[in-house]
Protein backbone atom coordinates (compact mmCIF):
# COMPACT_ATOMS: atom_id res chain seq x y z
CA UNK A 1 0.00 0.00 0.00
CA UNK A 2 1.39 3.41 -0.98
CA UNK A 3 1.76 5.91 1.86
CA UNK A 4 1.21 9.66 1.54
CA UNK A 5 2.35 11.99 4.34
CA UNK A 6 0.43 15.27 4.51
CA UNK A 7 1.74 18.26 6.45
CA UNK A 8 -0.60 20.75 8.10
CA UNK A 9 -0.82 23.21 10.95
CA UNK A 10 -2.47 21.91 14.09
CA UNK A 11 -5.52 24.15 14.46
CA UNK A 12 -9.01 22.69 14.28
CA UNK A 13 -9.57 24.51 10.96
CA UNK A 14 -6.30 23.30 9.45
CA UNK A 15 -7.13 19.71 10.42
CA UNK A 16 -10.68 20.01 9.07
CA UNK A 17 -9.29 21.24 5.76
CA UNK A 18 -6.75 18.44 5.66
CA UNK A 19 -9.54 15.95 6.27
CA UNK A 20 -11.40 17.35 3.25
CA UNK A 21 -8.30 16.78 1.10
CA UNK A 22 -7.84 13.24 2.41
CA UNK A 23 -11.48 12.37 1.72
CA UNK A 24 -11.14 13.46 -1.89
CA UNK A 25 -7.86 11.57 -2.28
CA UNK A 26 -9.45 8.40 -0.86
CA UNK A 27 -12.36 8.71 -3.31
CA UNK A 28 -9.92 8.67 -6.22
CA UNK A 29 -7.34 6.29 -4.76
CA UNK A 30 -8.75 4.25 -1.84
CA UNK A 31 -5.58 2.14 -1.74
CA UNK A 32 -3.43 5.13 -0.69
CA UNK A 33 -2.72 5.39 3.03
CA UNK A 34 -2.76 9.01 4.25
CA UNK A 35 -0.84 10.07 7.34
CA UNK A 36 -1.10 13.54 8.91
CA UNK A 37 2.02 15.34 10.12
CA UNK A 38 1.23 18.37 12.32
CA UNK A 39 3.74 21.20 11.96
CA UNK A 40 3.93 24.25 14.22
CA UNK A 41 4.82 27.42 12.35
CA UNK A 42 6.19 30.75 13.52
CA UNK A 43 2.75 32.26 13.00
CA UNK A 44 1.27 29.70 15.40
CA UNK A 45 3.80 30.55 18.10
CA UNK A 46 3.58 34.34 18.07
CA UNK A 47 0.02 35.34 18.91
CA UNK A 48 0.51 38.70 20.62
CA UNK A 49 1.54 40.71 17.55
CA UNK A 50 -0.04 41.53 14.18
CA UNK A 51 1.43 39.52 11.29
CA UNK A 52 2.80 42.67 9.66
CA UNK A 53 5.19 43.10 12.60
CA UNK A 54 7.02 39.81 12.21
CA UNK A 55 6.86 38.50 8.66
CA UNK A 56 3.42 38.50 7.07
CA UNK A 57 1.95 35.49 5.31
CA UNK A 58 5.20 33.53 5.09
CA UNK A 59 5.11 32.84 8.83
CA UNK A 60 2.45 30.18 8.24
CA UNK A 61 4.30 28.20 5.58
CA UNK A 62 8.09 28.40 5.98
CA UNK A 63 8.48 25.45 8.34
CA UNK A 64 6.04 23.39 6.28
CA UNK A 65 7.90 24.12 3.04
CA UNK A 66 11.17 23.06 4.64
CA UNK A 67 9.70 19.64 5.37
CA UNK A 68 8.33 19.40 1.83
CA UNK A 69 11.73 20.13 0.34
CA UNK A 70 13.48 17.65 2.62
CA UNK A 71 11.00 14.91 1.73
CA UNK A 72 9.70 14.50 5.30
CA UNK A 73 6.20 15.15 3.96
CA UNK A 74 4.72 14.61 0.49
CA UNK A 75 2.03 17.29 0.46
CA UNK A 76 0.99 20.31 2.50
CA UNK A 77 -2.53 21.67 2.97
CA UNK A 78 -2.98 25.45 3.21
CA UNK A 79 -5.65 28.09 3.24
CA UNK A 80 -4.77 29.63 -0.12
CA UNK A 81 -5.13 33.16 1.23
CA UNK A 82 -2.29 32.50 3.70
CA UNK A 83 0.23 31.54 1.03
CA UNK A 84 2.95 34.02 0.03
CA UNK A 85 3.34 35.08 -3.58
CA UNK A 86 6.67 33.34 -3.96
CA UNK A 87 6.85 29.68 -2.95
CA UNK A 88 10.09 27.94 -2.05
CA UNK A 89 12.19 26.74 -4.98
CA UNK A 90 11.01 23.43 -6.40
CA UNK A 91 7.53 23.70 -4.89
CA UNK A 92 4.17 24.55 -6.46
CA UNK A 93 0.44 24.51 -5.85
CA UNK A 94 -0.46 21.09 -7.29
CA UNK A 95 -4.03 20.72 -6.04
CA UNK A 96 -7.01 23.07 -5.52
CA UNK A 97 -10.32 22.10 -3.92
CA UNK A 98 -13.72 23.61 -4.73
CA UNK A 99 -14.14 27.06 -3.25
CA UNK A 100 -16.21 27.52 -0.12
CA UNK A 101 -18.10 30.76 0.61
CA UNK A 102 -15.44 33.48 0.02
CA UNK A 103 -17.13 36.24 1.99
CA UNK A 104 -16.21 37.83 5.31
CA UNK A 105 -18.56 37.77 8.28
CA UNK A 106 -18.98 40.29 11.10
CA UNK A 107 -19.84 38.17 14.15
CA UNK A 108 -21.49 39.80 17.19
CA UNK A 109 -23.23 38.68 20.35
CA UNK A 110 -26.00 41.26 19.91
CA UNK A 111 -26.46 42.85 16.49
CA UNK A 112 -28.90 45.55 17.61
CA UNK A 113 -26.64 46.40 20.53
CA UNK A 114 -23.67 46.61 18.18
CA UNK A 115 -25.49 49.05 15.90
CA UNK A 116 -26.41 51.27 18.84
CA UNK A 117 -22.84 51.67 20.07
CA UNK A 118 -21.21 55.01 19.30
CA UNK A 119 -17.76 53.48 18.78
CA UNK A 120 -18.07 49.69 18.45
CA UNK A 121 -14.80 47.78 18.89
CA UNK A 122 -14.12 45.33 16.06
CA UNK A 123 -11.46 42.64 16.34
CA UNK A 124 -9.30 41.94 13.29
CA UNK A 125 -5.61 42.00 12.47
CA UNK A 126 -6.19 42.26 8.72
CA UNK A 127 -5.47 45.69 7.24
CA UNK A 128 -7.71 44.77 4.31
CA UNK A 129 -10.62 44.10 6.63
CA UNK A 130 -9.92 47.14 8.79
CA UNK A 131 -10.07 49.70 6.01
CA UNK A 132 -13.15 48.16 4.38
CA UNK A 133 -15.17 47.69 7.56
CA UNK A 134 -14.53 51.32 8.46
CA UNK A 135 -16.22 52.26 5.19
CA UNK A 136 -19.29 50.48 6.55
CA UNK A 137 -18.91 51.68 10.14
CA UNK A 138 -16.84 54.90 10.12
CA UNK A 139 -16.95 55.29 13.91
CA UNK A 140 -15.80 51.76 14.65
CA UNK A 141 -12.49 51.13 16.40
CA UNK A 142 -10.46 48.21 15.05
CA UNK A 143 -8.22 46.34 17.46
CA UNK A 144 -5.78 43.48 16.94
CA UNK A 145 -7.24 39.98 17.11
CA UNK A 146 -5.10 36.84 16.69
CA UNK A 147 -5.57 33.15 17.42
CA UNK A 148 -7.62 30.33 15.90
CA UNK A 149 -11.32 30.65 15.14
CA UNK A 150 -12.53 29.22 18.46
CA UNK A 151 -10.13 31.44 20.41
CA UNK A 152 -11.41 34.50 18.60
CA UNK A 153 -15.04 33.58 19.24
CA UNK A 154 -14.25 33.06 22.92
CA UNK A 155 -12.75 36.54 23.14
CA UNK A 156 -15.94 37.91 21.61
CA UNK A 157 -18.02 36.05 24.20
CA UNK A 158 -15.84 37.44 26.99
CA UNK A 159 -16.66 40.99 25.88
CA UNK A 160 -13.22 41.95 24.63
CA UNK A 161 -14.80 43.07 21.36
CA UNK A 162 -18.24 44.17 20.20
CA UNK A 163 -17.74 42.31 16.93
CA UNK A 164 -15.08 40.27 15.17
CA UNK A 165 -14.38 39.66 11.49
CA UNK A 166 -13.96 36.07 10.30
CA UNK A 167 -13.98 34.21 6.99
CA UNK A 168 -17.27 32.50 6.22
CA UNK A 169 -15.35 29.52 4.82
CA UNK A 170 -13.64 28.81 8.13
CA UNK A 171 -16.90 29.03 10.06
CA UNK A 172 -18.59 26.62 7.65
CA UNK A 173 -15.77 24.08 7.66
CA UNK A 174 -15.85 24.02 11.46
CA UNK A 175 -19.65 23.81 11.58
CA UNK A 176 -19.86 27.09 13.49
CA UNK A 177 -21.92 29.13 11.04
CA UNK A 178 -25.24 28.52 12.84
CA UNK A 179 -24.39 28.88 16.52
CA UNK A 180 -27.48 30.45 18.10
CA UNK A 181 -25.54 32.55 20.60
CA UNK A 182 -23.88 34.53 17.81
CA UNK A 183 -25.27 36.86 15.17
CA UNK A 184 -23.66 36.52 11.74
CA UNK A 185 -23.67 39.58 9.48
CA UNK A 186 -22.39 38.33 6.12
CA UNK A 187 -20.72 41.05 4.07
CA UNK A 188 -21.38 40.94 0.34
CA UNK A 189 -18.41 40.95 -2.03
CA UNK A 190 -19.28 44.46 -3.23
CA UNK A 191 -18.95 45.74 0.35
CA UNK A 192 -16.00 43.69 1.58
CA UNK A 193 -13.71 42.37 -1.16
CA UNK A 194 -12.00 39.19 0.14
CA UNK A 195 -8.32 38.38 0.25
CA UNK A 196 -6.91 36.66 -2.82
CA UNK A 197 -7.60 32.93 -2.52
CA UNK A 198 -10.07 33.28 0.36
CA UNK A 199 -12.30 30.21 0.66
CA UNK A 200 -9.92 27.98 -1.32
CA UNK A 201 -7.89 25.05 0.02
CA UNK A 202 -4.57 24.73 -1.80
CA UNK A 203 -2.33 21.67 -1.76
CA UNK A 204 1.37 22.39 -2.10
CA UNK A 205 3.89 19.80 -3.25
CA UNK A 206 7.18 19.25 -5.03
CA UNK A 207 7.12 19.94 -8.76
CA UNK A 208 8.42 16.42 -9.37
CA UNK A 209 6.03 14.75 -6.93
CA UNK A 210 4.85 11.26 -7.83
CA UNK A 211 1.39 12.37 -6.69
CA UNK A 212 0.92 15.07 -9.34
CA UNK A 213 -1.63 13.02 -11.29
CA UNK A 214 -3.59 12.15 -8.17
CA UNK A 215 -3.80 15.79 -7.07
CA UNK A 216 -4.81 16.87 -10.55
CA UNK A 217 -7.70 14.41 -10.40
CA UNK A 218 -9.15 16.10 -7.29
CA UNK A 219 -8.56 19.66 -8.49
CA UNK A 220 -11.61 21.83 -9.10
CA UNK A 221 -11.06 23.58 -12.43
CA UNK A 222 -12.92 26.82 -11.72
CA UNK A 223 -11.35 27.27 -8.28
CA UNK A 224 -7.92 26.68 -9.81
CA UNK A 225 -8.49 29.34 -12.47
CA UNK A 226 -9.82 31.80 -9.89
CA UNK A 227 -6.83 31.23 -7.62
CA UNK A 228 -4.37 31.67 -10.49
CA UNK A 229 -6.04 34.92 -11.55
CA UNK A 230 -6.13 36.29 -8.02
CA UNK A 231 -2.47 35.48 -7.39
CA UNK A 232 -1.58 37.15 -10.70
CA UNK A 233 -3.53 40.23 -9.64
CA UNK A 234 -1.64 40.37 -6.35
CA UNK A 235 1.67 40.17 -8.21
CA UNK A 236 0.56 42.95 -10.56
CA UNK A 237 -0.30 45.08 -7.54
CA UNK A 238 3.09 44.17 -6.06
CA UNK A 239 1.23 43.17 -2.94
CA UNK A 240 3.44 42.66 0.07
CA UNK A 241 2.55 41.60 3.58
CA UNK A 242 1.65 45.07 4.78
CA UNK A 243 -0.79 46.36 2.17
CA UNK A 244 -4.59 46.31 2.44
CA UNK A 245 -5.50 44.68 -0.86
CA UNK A 246 -8.59 42.70 -1.81
CA UNK A 247 -8.91 40.55 -4.92
CA UNK A 248 -11.74 38.24 -5.91
CA UNK A 249 -12.72 36.57 -9.17
CA UNK A 250 -15.76 34.45 -10.01
CA UNK A 251 -16.08 32.27 -13.09
CA UNK A 252 -19.58 32.28 -14.54
CA UNK A 253 -21.21 30.62 -17.56
CA UNK A 254 -21.30 32.73 -20.69
CA UNK A 255 -24.82 33.87 -21.59
CA UNK A 256 -25.98 33.41 -25.18
CA UNK A 257 -26.69 37.12 -25.49
CA UNK A 258 -23.20 38.11 -24.38
CA UNK A 259 -21.59 35.37 -26.47
CA UNK A 260 -23.41 36.52 -29.59
CA UNK A 261 -22.51 40.14 -28.99
CA UNK A 262 -18.80 39.42 -28.51
CA UNK A 263 -18.75 37.04 -31.47
CA UNK A 264 -20.35 39.67 -33.68
CA UNK A 265 -17.85 42.30 -32.55
CA UNK A 266 -14.88 40.04 -33.23
CA UNK A 267 -16.09 38.67 -36.57
CA UNK A 268 -17.17 42.11 -37.70
CA UNK A 269 -13.63 43.39 -37.24
CA UNK A 270 -12.08 40.47 -39.10
CA UNK A 271 -14.68 40.60 -41.88
CA UNK A 272 -13.94 44.28 -42.53
CA UNK A 273 -10.27 43.45 -42.91
CA UNK A 274 -10.91 40.58 -45.34
CA UNK A 275 -13.60 42.07 -47.58
CA UNK A 276 -11.66 44.83 -49.30
CA UNK A 277 -12.27 44.33 -53.02
CA UNK A 278 -14.98 41.68 -52.51
CA UNK A 279 -18.56 42.11 -53.65
CA UNK A 280 -21.19 43.07 -51.10
CA UNK A 281 -22.85 39.65 -51.45
CA UNK A 282 -19.58 37.75 -50.90
CA UNK A 283 -18.74 39.90 -47.91
CA UNK A 284 -22.15 39.29 -46.32
CA UNK A 285 -21.95 35.51 -46.85
CA UNK A 286 -18.46 35.38 -45.37
CA UNK A 287 -19.56 37.39 -42.37
CA UNK A 288 -22.60 35.18 -41.70
CA UNK A 289 -20.56 31.96 -41.92
CA UNK A 290 -17.88 33.39 -39.67
CA UNK A 291 -20.42 34.59 -37.14
CA UNK A 292 -21.96 31.12 -36.92
CA UNK A 293 -18.63 29.49 -36.07
CA UNK A 294 -17.59 32.23 -33.67
CA UNK A 295 -20.96 32.22 -31.95
CA UNK A 296 -20.64 28.50 -31.21
CA UNK A 297 -17.12 29.00 -29.90
CA UNK A 298 -18.11 31.95 -27.73
CA UNK A 299 -21.17 30.15 -26.37
CA UNK A 300 -18.84 27.49 -24.98
CA UNK A 301 -16.70 30.09 -23.21
CA UNK A 302 -17.10 31.67 -19.79
CA UNK A 303 -16.90 35.09 -18.24
CA UNK A 304 -15.13 36.19 -15.10
CA UNK A 305 -16.28 38.84 -12.67
CA UNK A 306 -13.38 40.67 -11.07
CA UNK A 307 -13.31 42.73 -7.88
CA UNK A 308 -10.15 44.53 -6.73
CA UNK A 309 -9.44 47.12 -4.06
CA UNK A 310 -6.39 48.84 -2.67
CA UNK A 311 -5.71 51.51 -0.08
CA UNK A 312 -3.57 54.39 -1.33
CA UNK A 313 -2.72 57.45 0.75
CA UNK A 314 -5.57 56.78 3.14
CA UNK A 315 -8.15 56.34 0.40
CA UNK A 316 -9.77 53.02 -0.58
CA UNK A 317 -9.97 52.52 -4.35
CA UNK A 318 -12.27 49.82 -5.79
CA UNK A 319 -12.64 48.34 -9.25
CA UNK A 320 -15.20 45.84 -10.51
CA UNK A 321 -15.84 44.51 -14.00
CA UNK A 322 -16.97 41.45 -15.97
CA UNK A 323 -15.11 40.17 -19.02
CA UNK A 324 -14.66 37.03 -21.08
CA UNK A 325 -12.25 34.60 -19.46
CA UNK A 326 -9.90 34.95 -22.39
CA UNK A 327 -9.56 38.66 -21.67
CA UNK A 328 -9.12 38.30 -17.92
CA UNK A 329 -5.35 38.68 -17.70
CA UNK A 330 -5.33 41.80 -19.86
CA UNK A 331 -8.13 43.26 -17.75
CA UNK A 332 -6.25 42.47 -14.52
CA UNK A 333 -3.27 44.46 -15.80
CA UNK A 334 -5.51 47.40 -16.65
CA UNK A 335 -7.25 47.37 -13.27
CA UNK A 336 -3.96 47.00 -11.40
CA UNK A 337 -2.54 49.96 -13.29
CA UNK A 338 -5.58 52.07 -12.36
CA UNK A 339 -5.28 51.07 -8.70
CA UNK A 340 -1.60 51.98 -8.58
CA UNK A 341 -2.24 55.55 -9.73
Amino acid sequence: MEKLIIGTRGSALALAQTDLVIRQIKEKAPEVECEICIITTKGDKILDKPLVEFGGKGVFVTEIEEKLKSGEIDLAVHSAKDMPMELAEGLAIIGVLKREDPRDVLVTMDWEGFLQKEHPVIGTSSLRRQIQIQQEFPDAICQTLRGNVNTRLKKLEEGMYDGILLAAAGLRRLGLEKEEKFHYHVLDIDRMIPAGGQGIIAVEGRKDSRFLGLLESITHEEAKIELELERKALRLLEAGCHEPIGVFTRIEPETEERAAKEAEEETGKRTEEKTEGATAKEAENRKMNSMGAEHKKAAMSRVVSIWMCREMDGQLKRKMTKVSLGRAETTLKELAEDLRK
